[in-house]
């Protein structure tokens, strides 16, 4: 009967940590942004930069990938690689047209992600936080979306 109740408080426990993840910090307009936004969901994680050509072109196909996936457990956010902060970042943010959520706090180490050598660098990570890939240099929204739709049909 001991046995059962410690296998009873420790699942208890584990739940009531499971609950309490660490939030994201905030995005470009300074809105917090919650555990319960990103985890859990497909991440799909684009570093970029002004000074970056392809970066800026590529910021429209983000724009459309984030509007198609829209509520089907696929989020769409931007880090600047040059770790702007504050209004600098949302100058920047709007100077590109960025209309997803650019995360002001660098996840790669919450999500363990190498470190990008090139720009832009985009990330596919699954529902539970592990990088399925790393795909270097301007992306396209289709392409972007195949890559999701296959890596999601692995069975993650």
């Amino acid at each position: 009967m001991g046995r059962r109740v410690g296998i009873v408080l420790a699942l208890v426990a584990g739940l009531m940590l499971a609950g309490c993840s660490e939030d994201w910090g905030v995005d470009q307009h300074g809105r917090p942004v919650t555990a319960e936004q990103l985890e859990g969901q497909w991440l799909v994680i684009n570093y970029w930069a002004e000074w970056c050509s392809p970066c800026r072109s590529e910021i429209a196909q983000l724009n459309a990938l984030a509007e198609q996936q829209q509520g089907r457990g696929v989020r769409v956010v931007g880090v600047n690689f040059d770790g702007l902060q504050g209004a600098e970042l949302a100058r920047a943010s709007e100077a590109l047209g960025i209309r997803f959520g650019v995360l002001a706090v660098d996840p790669a180490e919450r999500l363990q992600l190498p470190p990008g050598e090139v720009l832009p660098v985009t990330y596919i990570v699954d529902t539970r936080g592990r990088l399925r890939e790393r795909l270097l240099g301007e992306q396209t929204a289709a392409g972007l979306a195949a890559r999701l739709q296959a890596l999601r049909g692995e069975g993650s």
